[in-house]
């Protein structure tokens, strides 16, 4: 009774397909996948903000060569 199988699963599909309709569950499945992709970028733009707020606006990486100043 703990589990389901397939059988269970889907007549539950059956039922949901024919109470909402195809093109319902269509928009409901792409608004989901926007509603998912926009928080991803959301998620990357807020981690690029916050290593960008950890710098002074005026310091800038320069990559220079290191050299020995011995007296030969």
């Amino acid at each position: 009774m703990g589990s389901f199988s397939i059988w269970h699963w889907l007549i539950v599909l059956i039922v949901v397909v024919l109470v909402f309709g195809t093109k319902k569950l269509g928009n409901v499945g792409s608004d989901l996948g926007k509603a998912v992709k926009g928080f991803k970028d959301g998620m990357k733009g807020e981690d690029e903000a916050s290593k960008d707020a950890n710098k002074p606006a005026d310091q800038k990486v320069i990559d220079v060569e290191a050299k020995d100043k011995s007296n030969h």
